[in-house]
């Protein structure tokens, strides 16, 4: 493994704002490494349950802790203009002090932000095609200090960016991706690659597509010439047949059967209704994982990354 094994948290914008700052306050002080909200209209799972932007969210967020790393688990292209997510990310990497890792992804048909926000449901070409062509824009922009692009479903013209983004050459960007063609643009722009199983997989079934993904990514990038360790692979679970909570000894063993893949990011659920107390971490378990089992699988890897 070539990158350090990190976990972080991913929590549901649901609840009163003063609950969801101390939740934050406390993953944060348990030593996790990333703290992400998602970018939905609404809760696509629940459509009628409470529910707070992401965006503005995650620039409260950045004002609220100091150290752990945050994003967005992905920003929905469906009804944010690539110009102005690249402006929204300028802003809250200096808000954060340089700690934001920005989350993209083209979500699906599926999601009810396209009838919700007046936007039509796209073809999966033309998915992946606004995918290619955000993810562009988005990094153009927040490399350069003026940018004009032409696409066929974006442009932009003499585009200025100033003050430049705390961390160089760009804040990362974590692009989610499960696709073949999404993985190739993965392969030309990621730092950070984001996947998930699938809710009715076995356990086994999920890792040989998780393995599957992995190996394409790393063949599309040798194929446009990228080394395929520059970019980390980040796992979000808790929607396979896995339990990695059942047990200490079931989150070594989830851990390590991911990593031997490649994963060296996980990111998990917290307080999901929806999600079985097993596939889901509550606060008991969120702080016996953060003081029980992480700390020794970091140490493992660590001593194991110098042999």
């Amino acid at each position: 493994m070539t990158h350090p094994i990190k976990f972080g948290i991913i929590t549901l914008q649901n609840l009163p704002w003063p609950t969801l700052v101390e939740h934050y306050q406390h993953i944060e002080s348990l030593g996790y490494d990333s703290l992400w909200v998602g970018d939905h209209f609404v809760n696509p799972h629940d459509v009628a349950s409470n529910w707070f932007d992401g965006w503005m969210l995650l620039a409260a967020l950045a004002t609220q802790t100091s150290t752990i790393q945050i994003g967005t688990l992905v920003t929905n292209i469906i009804f944010r203009n690539p110009a102005v997510i690249a402006r929204q990310a300028q802003t809250l990497d200096h808000i954060s002090n340089g700690r934001l890792a920005l989350g993209i992804g083209a979500t699906s048909e599926r999601d009810p932000s396209h009838r919700m926000t007046g936007v039509e449901v796209w073809s999966t070409a033309e998915r992946v095609q606004r995918f290619r062509e955000a993810v562009e824009i988005v990094d153009q922009l927040l490399r350069q200090e003026t940018t004009t692009y032409q696409g066929r479903y974006y442009q932009v013209t003499d585009a200025q960016m100033r003050p430049h983004t705390i961390q160089k050459p760009r804040p990362p960007l974590v692009l989610a991706a499960v696709g073949r063609s999404s993985l190739g643009i993965v392969a030309e722009f990621a730092d950070n690659w984001n996947t998930f199983g699938g809710w009715n997989l076995t356990p086994q079934q999920s890792l040989d597509l998780i393995r599957e993904r992995s190996q394409q990514l790393n063949e599309y990038c040798v194929k446009i010439g990228r080394n395929p360790d520059e970019i980390t692979h980040s796992f979000l679970a808790g929607i396979t047949g896995d339990t990695p909570f059942a047990s200490l000894d079931a989150f070594q063993d989830f851990v390590g059967r991911y990593s031997e893949i490649g994963i060296s990011e996980f990111i998990f659920y917290y307080d999901y209704p929806l999600i079985p107390s097993d596939k889901c971490l509550n606060r008991a378990m969120l702080e016996r994982i953060a003081t029980e089992a992480i700390p020794a699988i970091k140490a493992n890897y660590s001593e194991n990354s110098k042999q």
